[in-house]
């Protein structure tokens, strides 16, 4: 069984859903109606786009390809991380780029070749798909943490230099801020695991069905892509923070200037 396809008159009509956030957003004059239509309108282009893309890039299957699109991917989403996080772009882009670069490929890779035991890990229709779901609970999730720490230390760098000068070393005085950032940043993906089949049916179980899967098969996919989610968000946090250190501090553990 095939999935039932939407014709662009259909897919029309289900643009008149926008109406609604229009409409509330002008009787509440929020301001948001203008960012709105160019959201949509970007994400609309850019899907098509990509769409039109992929379908050549299922067909040649070539390795190296899908490697460059992914990497394309995790630059893009360094870049996004830096910005949202309104953190220089000099001290922290490599050091993001890195983060999630490693976090990423390592846990993707894991769960092809090892639990998925694919003869060719770099298959566009597993690769290129899994990579991006991650790629984007990543690039939400180091948001908030970076958000979190560094802001959090800037405004408490008393706190910060009062502890290492009662003789605590480095990582013991940036420690709470850390944990600060592991909890806002994991929270959402650890309450959304907890709820994942009970509230909703997340997307990949969803398209996998209407594809004509099997449903425990499905379930066995979102299973582990909601495993692989939180291990590579948590990696990526932790890689990010880690090594954005080294090159924010100086020698005498002050924060840079920007």
């Amino acid at each position: 069984m095939g999935v039932q396809d939407i014709s662009w008159i259909d897919l029309g009509v289900g643009y008149l859903l926008i109406i609604i956030p229009l409409l509330a957003f002008r009787y509440y004059q929020t301001g948001l109606v203008r960012s709105t239509l160019i959201a949509i309108a970007r994400m609309t282009v850019q899907l098509l786009m990509v769409g039109a893309y992929l379908g050549v890039i299922f067909k040649w299957n070539n390795a190296w390809i899908n490697i460059l699109w992914v990497v394309a991917m995790v630059v893009i989403a360094a870049f996004t991380i830096v910005k949202r996080s309104e953190l220089s772009r000099k001290l922290f882009l490599i050091p993001v780029l890195i983060a999630i670069a490693v976090s990423v490929l390592l846990v993707d890779l894991y769960f092809l070749g090892v639990v998925v035991r694919l003869d060719f890990l770099f298959d566009a229709r597993y690769f290129i798909p899994i990579t991006g779901m991650l790629i984007g609970n990543c690039l939400s999730n180091d948001i908030v943490a970076l958000n979190t720490y560094y802001h959090s230390l800037t405004r408490e760098q008393t706190l910060y230099r009062f502890a290492l000068a009662n003789g605590a070393t480095r990582g013991e005085a940036l420690g709470g801020f850390m944990r600060d950032a592991l909890k806002k940043s994991l929270n959402p993906t650890i309450a959304t695991t907890a709820v994942v089949g009970l509230i909703s049916l997340p997307g990949m179980m969803t398209g996998q069905i209407l594809g004509g899967s099997d449903p425990m098969v499905a379930i066995k996919y979102q299973i582990m892509i909601m495993i692989t989610i939180m291990v590579s968000t948590l990696l990526t946090v932790i890689l990010s923070i880690l090594i954005c250190n080294r090159f924010v501090f100086d020698g005498f553990g002050m924060m840079k200037k920007k």
